[in-house]
């Protein structure tokens, strides 16, 4: 038992961090193919939808037999796709095109505290005070992020934007930790294809600009045609990734599942670094590890809180013990959990 629930943390990790160092490959290419005239907007619908189409097969054959699943799965899985994978992304590229992949992503990494601060509404229970610690140093560390001292202060409307990837964030890892009877990789698919449907309404009807760009980028100094940049988007940073982020969100839950997601940061600016030779200034990374460590802090918080649920008096009177597993405390379930 106790080992099979190690291969199942295990199995968790590991997909958890390929899917970091996948996701964290997109900023540096879509900034890529955004410096050569692509708006980003088309960038997040051609990756998205792209992704979706090589899911397609897989989801459908990982379907067989279950069909009758998708009608009670589907509203949560299109929410999905609407909120953790259309507005996650947008927001994430348009703060991208506006300030450095390493800044952008580290507001985007407020969604923790939002999941935070969700299940705090939604549960009326006291916070643990490791868990307010972090909180206050997560937000003083974005403000050395933002460096309000003015220095290399970032683009208000990028901040803005990564603000809408931070719930988009949020949204993932609620939503990408519920029970849902969807294999994993249709799950995905299903997101996926709800998220692009999203962006190319609002294309067509003017909201989100869609222009194309050169058919030339540069990556890592080095010219390369678009589409390569595009076919990693799509195959590695859109389609593996959510794959194995919802693969590792099941296995590690959703409170697990983002403590291990904070990775994501540093894959993402080693990447922007050897690709774009982009790094953020002194007082930025000070304050992305203040930032980080405050979030490192929140999750401990909520670890102890969990840890003394399990051992609270059961209610025929039977004292929890370590062999009791603590439900955590971010990991939101269905009503009929």
């Amino acid at each position: 038992m106790v080992e099979a629930m190690r291969r199942h943390v295990g199995l968790g990790l590991i997909a958890m961090l390929a899917s970091c160092a996948a996701f964290g490959t997109s900023g540096p290419f879509a900034k890529s193919l955004m410096t050569a005239g692509w708006s980003p907007g088309a960038v997040v619908l051609i990756r998205i939808a792209g992704a979706a189409l090589v899911l397609a097969p897989f989801g459908l054959w990982s379907m067989r037999g279950r069909w009758g699943t998708l009608r009670s799965e589907l509203p949560l899985a299109a929410f999905y796709g609407t909120l953790a994978v259309a507005a996650a992304q947008l927001g994430y590229f348009q703060a991208v095109s506006r300030m450095p992949v390493g800044v952008a992503l580290l507001i985007e990494y407020l969604g923790i505290i939002i999941v935070v601060l969700w299940v705090w509404a939604l549960t009326r229970r006291a916070p643990h005070r490791l868990t307010g610690v972090g909180i206050v140093l997560a937000l003083a560390g974005l403000a050395l992020v933002l460096d309000v001292t003015g220095q290399s202060t970032p683009s208000l409307v990028g901040v803005l934007w990564g603000l809408l990837a931070a719930v988009g964030l949020a949204g993932h890892y609620v939503l990408a930790g519920r029970p849902t009877a969807l294999p994993a990789v249709a799950f995905a698919g299903v997101g996926l294809t709800s998220g692009a449907v999203v962006l190319a309404l609002a294309g067509l009807i003017g909201v989100l600009p869609m222009e194309a760009g050169a058919s030339t980028v540069v990556i890592a100094g080095t010219s390369a045609p678009a589409w390569v940049a595009f076919a990693e988007l799509v195959l590695i940073a859109a389609a593996l990734a959510y794959v194995l982020g919802i693969l590792g969100a099941r296995h590690l839950g959703s409170t697990l599942a983002s403590f291990v997601g904070l990775t994501e940061v540093i894959f993402a600016v080693a990447f922007a670094w050897v690709l774009l030779g982009e790094l953020p200034g002194l007082i930025q990374l000070v304050g992305g590890l203040v930032l980080l460590s405050g979030v490192v802090a929140v999750r401990l918080g909520e670890r102890d809180e969990a840890r003394a649920a399990s051992h609270t008096t059961t209610h025929d009177g039977t004292p929890g013990g370590r062999d009791e597993p603590a439900r955590p405390a971010f990991e939101v379930h269905s009503p009929a959990a």
